[in-house]
């Protein structure tokens, strides 16, 4: 319904020709689509008001008018941040049941599925959701949705939209922009919105690790015989590794499962990974309230997190790894917390290398797409004031690292350039900073992909693949201040790797496609920077001038002109 290539889709994933079936049927009524971008409150910083406390704004102004609503938030975090604020502008009456809930991955299944009743039924009358309601639930027509934040794709965007008004009557939609760079960019542009097809999706059936849980499913319904295909994979050779591991035997051609555990239940439908924690309530009678798969029980309960859920603050008392259990306790607070997580880069292999400018090889950079260990650490956590934003209080953290396995795309800056660039030290970090904000920014839009599916990192290349990566950048910019990660280290990046990599393991195919459009990739990076209308770097550019060495906007720029040429 909402991409461009549902044949092709379909063919690669059963591995058969299909026919695609184009007329819709449906019944369609009148749909304004509204694209709001928040008043600018400091120019010079080119800051706006708060996208989120903008959402809640026009939700509420829905809801008085008794519209049935639909937020949309692009995180988990958001989520239970926008659900606190619409229930306590909307408190229900003693011994009411909530008419404002919230809906996302984590909540369990009975929870979820009273949540869709409810709004089938008309009694809850504003729901606050991630992508989980986004499609292939049925939850009745709705009269209005609001978007906080851009989706990441058209096709997100359409589906959002599409859940109001989904039978007869007018209904609304409405897109609340953020400063990011590809949220001002659509608000700016409608007509990229509304004039493009929706995105390609892309699917890697050959991911290693879900063939891996795939090929155990199989072996335990069927003997896996030497004409079996999977794919273009070598199914006898990663049999022969299972056999080595214990998970099958084999006997004549055949391989056999020889595990007592059924191997579907360690099969995430949601998540490469099916590792998960349960979330106990102990305020009194100890009871399950929730779920959160392993890397992000690492950002939102370890120990001293307020964890949000329905609206309501837990404080989390303790993290079991070896139990995989999280014990947390009802609080009453104003204020919630946001993990600190920093990101090493270790280089595997290369696949493909070559200089950053065919036209002139002789500028000090580098292009190069390979394979990389992506580690991750949280280290800390900041306390942030619900409504305006203030940060109220840190702590650190000795949490275990993630390891990930995936592919990327860098950008090496080669020691005879960074030398020439007229900065200090610390503008010269902030400029390579800003210049992966940005460029993180452009790839999505060029790879037609959700910002969350890529990831980035600045390390020192390394001299030669194995070696460890010295990388020092936040997971994310939202995560932690650029200060913070400049703090990291006290010596001068001499040739720094700016890496831009698949944020799933095993990678999902975006790094090569970005090591082909790289000059493209950097020529619209240059676009963005120098066309942004701030003064010195603002969220829509290079990330906020607060975070920032006084010129990285500046330097982000010189960097560009000398690898571009």
């Amino acid at each position: 319904a909402t991409i461009a290539n549902p044949g092709e889709l379909a063919e690669r994933l059963i591995e058969d020709e299909v026919e695609v079936l184009s007329a819709n049927g449906a019944p369609a009524a009148e749909k304004t689509f509204v694209f709001y971008n928040p008043p600018v409150v400091n120019r010079a910083l080119g800051i706006r008001r708060s996208y989120i406390n903008e959402s809640s704004r026009v939700a509420q102004e829905f809801l008085k008018h008794d519209l049935q609503t639909m937020v949309f938030a692009n995180s988990r975090l958001h989520t239970e941040i926008l659900l606190t604020y619409l229930q306590q502008a909307n408190p229900h009456f003693p011994g009411t049941p909530e008419t404002i809930r919230g809906y996302r991955g984590g909540y369990l299944p009975h929870e979820r599925r009273e949540i869709e009743r409810g709004l089938r039924e008309g009694r809850i009358r504003g729901v606050v959701s991630t992508s989980a309601l986004e499609l292939g639930i049925d939850v009745g027509s709705l009269d209005a949705t609001v978007m906080a934040g851009y989706p990441g794709t058209i096709a997100a965007t359409g589906q959002r939209a599409g859940r109001a008004g989904r039978r007869s009557g007018s209904s609304c939609a409405v897109m609340v922009a953020s400063s990011a760079p590809l949220d001002q960019f659509i608000v700016r542009h409608p007509d990229y919105f509304f004039g493009n097809t929706p995105e390609h999706a892309f699917i890697q059936p050959d991911n290693l690790e879900i063939l891996i849980n795939h090929l155990k499913c199989a072996a335990f319904e069927l003997p896996i015989a030497p004409e079996d295909r999977f794919g273009e994979v070598d199914v006898q050779d990663l049999c022969a590794r299972l056999a080595e591991a214990g998970y099958l035997h084999r006997a004549g051609e055949h391989y056999h499962w020889t595990q007592q555990a059924y191997p579907a239940d360690t099969v995430s439908l949601r998540s490469v990974t099916s590792d998960n924690f349960l979330i106990i309530d102990v305020t009194g009678q100890p009871e399950v309230i929730g779920e959160v798969d392993f890397p992000s029980a690492l950002t939102t309960v370890h120990e001293k997190a307020i964890y949000l859920h329905g609206g309501e603050q837990y404080h989390v008392e303790h993290l079991d790894f070896k139990e995989r259990k999280a014990y947390v306790k009802r609080v009453d607070v104003d204020y919630y917390t946001d993990a600190v997580r920093y990101t090493q880069v270790r280089v595997l292999e290369v696949a493909d290398q070559a200089r950053a400018s065919e036209a002139r090889p002789e500028i000090p950079a580098a292009k190069t797409h390979g394979d990389v260990l992506v580690r991750s650490q949280v280290v800390g956590f900041k306390k942030i004031k619900f409504f305006t934003n203030e940060n109220v209080g840190s702590g650190k953290l000795e949490l275990p690292e993630n390891e990930m396995h995936t592919t990327s795309y860098w950008l090496t800056l080669e020691r005879a350039l960074v030398e020439s660039l007229p900065f200090s030290i610390s503008e010269r970090q902030s400029g390579m900073f800003g210049l992966l904000h940005a460029m993180e920014s452009v790839a999505t839009l060029l790879l037609m992909c959700d910002g969350r599916d890529l990831g980035t990192a600045i390390g020192e290349r390394p001299p030669a693949p194995g070696a460890q990566a010295e990388a020092f950048l936040p997971a994310s910019m939202k995560e932690a201040s650029i200060e913070d990660g400049i703090g990291a280290t006290s010596k001068e990046i001499f040739e720094p790797n700016l890496y831009l990599f698949d944020a799933y393991p095993g990678g999902i195919g975006f790094s090569e496609p970005l090591y082909r459009t790289h000059e493209l990739l950097l020529a619209k990076t240059r676009e963005l920077i120098a066309g942004c209308g701030c003064e010195s770097g603002c969220p829509s550019c290079v990330g906020p001038a607060g975070d920032l060495a006084p010129r990285a906007k500046e330097a982000a720029l010189a960097i560009l002109g000398k690898v571009c040429g």
